[in-house]
């Protein structure tokens, strides 16, 4: 679901940054792209280490306990979905995002795509 509200911040910051400044030049593009790609690396990294304190879940996964009968724990496949979807995580992704895109860099518009690699390597 993240993925979902990611994608659904980046359509609606997207969509008013094209509107309020128009298309963006590319060589500042570049310079974007260069320092989120930087940044996803960073935590792609820190994710899959053991230290907690900095967001590595290694340790956790290490440590977990199995379960002997999961079926009652875990919800249905349809409930656990609609469940997981976040409208707080969506508006914390538009707003900050969209103000800084419009007063700073347009291509800033792009930001919460650095939150996904952390996210999914976790789901993973």
């Amino acid at each position: 679901m993240t993925v979902v509200e990611v994608l659904c911040a980046l359509a609606i910051d997207g969509i008013v940054v094209l509107i309020v400044r128009g298309i963006p030049e590319v060589d500042a593009a570049w310079l974007f792209l260069g320092t989120l790609i930087a940044v996803n690396a960073v935590f792609e990294v820190i994710v899959c280490t053991r230290l907690s304190w900095l967001g590595g879940r290694k340790r956790d996964f290490e440590n977990a306990v199995s379960l002997t009968n999961p079926g009652p724990v875990l919800p249905t496949q349809g409930e656990s979905l609609c469940r997981s979807f976040d409208w707080g995580l969506l508006s914390l992704l538009v707003v900050p995002t969209l103000v800084a895109a419009l007063v700073w860099v347009p291509w800033f518009a792009l930001w919460p795509l650095t939150l996904l690699p952390g996210r999914l390597s976790a789901g993973v």
